[in-house]
C-alpha cells in the first residue's frame, strides 16, 4: 500500500492549489484532504491560535492517524507554530508546509520580503524565518508587506482582484528585498504569472510537498 499524506486545509481555496502540485510532486503517494474553514476564521477573529482551535487541530491529527495516514502536512501558515507544538505528542509525523520555503529563503540570504494577505499569517512566517536564520547564523533580514483586502476578495470569489492586489504588493518589494516569500499557499498561483518579475518568488506548496515526499521516502526506508 502506498504511503498516505493527509493535507490539513483551513480554507477551500488551497485544495486545488495543492492538488495540482501533488500530481507533479507526489507520484505514488496517496493524499487525503482534511478541511475545516472555520479554523482560519476563528484564528483571524481572535488574532491568534486559541486553546479551542488547538484542541480541534489535535483532533484532526488524531483523525489523520485513524484514516491510516503516514503523516500530516499543515497547509496553513497561520497554524504552523501550533502544529509544531502538537507534533511532540502526535501519533504520526506532523509537518508544516512553509518550512522548506523558509529554509531556502534564508539560504539565499540578504533581504527577505514576506508578503501576506491574512494578518495572522505574517507573524508565524516571519518568526519561522528569523528562527532559521538565527540557527544558521545568517544575517538575513525580513521585510514584511501586508496586502489589504486581497483575502477578502478571494473569499468573495473575486480572484482577479485578489491577484491584482498581490501583484501590486510584490511590486512594492522591488528595491526593498532580494527574494520574496509568499506567506500563504493561496497566493502561490500569482507567482506563476510574474514571469518578468526581477526578484525570485518562493512559494510553499511545491517546496512543502517536495520536502514531504523526501520525508515519506525516509520513513518508508525505516520500516
Amino acid at each position: 500500500m502506498p504511503p498516505t499524506l493527509a493535507l490539513l486545509h483551513t480554507t477551500a481555496v488551497t485544495i486545488p492549489v495543492f492538488a495540482e502540485v501533488a500530481r507533479a510532486e507526489l507520484e505514488g503517494i496517496r493524499t487525503v484532504n482534511l478541511l475545516d474553514d472555520s479554523l482560519l476564521a476563528d484564528v483571524i477573529a481572535a488574532g491568534r491560535v486559541t486553546d479551542a482551535v488547538e484542541s480541534r487541530l489535535r483532533a484532526y491529527v488524531e483523525q489523520a492517524a485513524v484514516l491510516g495516514a503516514t503523516a500530516i502536512l499543515s497547509c496553513c501558515s497561520s497554524i504552523g507554530a501550533a502544529m509544531e507544538a502538537i507534533a511532540g505528542s502526535a501519533p504520526l509525523p506532523v509537518w508544516r508546509v512553509d518550512e522548506a520555503m523558509a529554509e531556502e529563503a534564508v539560504a539565499r540570504g540578504g533581504r527577505i520580503g514576506v508578503l501576506g494577505t491574512v494578518p495572522t499569517t505574517m507573524e508565524p512566517t516571519m518568526l519561522l524565518i528569523e528562527r532559521i536564520a538565527a540557527a544558521r547564523k545568517s544575517s538575513a533580514k525580513v521585510e514584511p508587506i501586508f496586502v489589504e483586502g486581497a483575502f477578502q476578495s478571494l473569499k468573495a470569489g473575486d480572484a482577479s482582484d485578489h491577484d491584482d492586489r498581490v501583484r501590486w504588493g510584490l511590486e512594492e518589494l522591488i528595491g526593498l528585498a532580494d527574494v520574496v516569500v509568499l506567506a500563504q499557499a493561496s497566493t502561490a498561483r500569482v507567482a506563476a504569472t510574474m514571469t518578468d518579475f526581477p526578484l525570485p518568488i518562493l512559494t510553499s506548496p511545491a517546496s512543502g510537498l517536495r520536502r514531504a515526499r523526501e520525508r515519506l521516502a525516509a520513513l518508508e526506508g525505516t520500516t
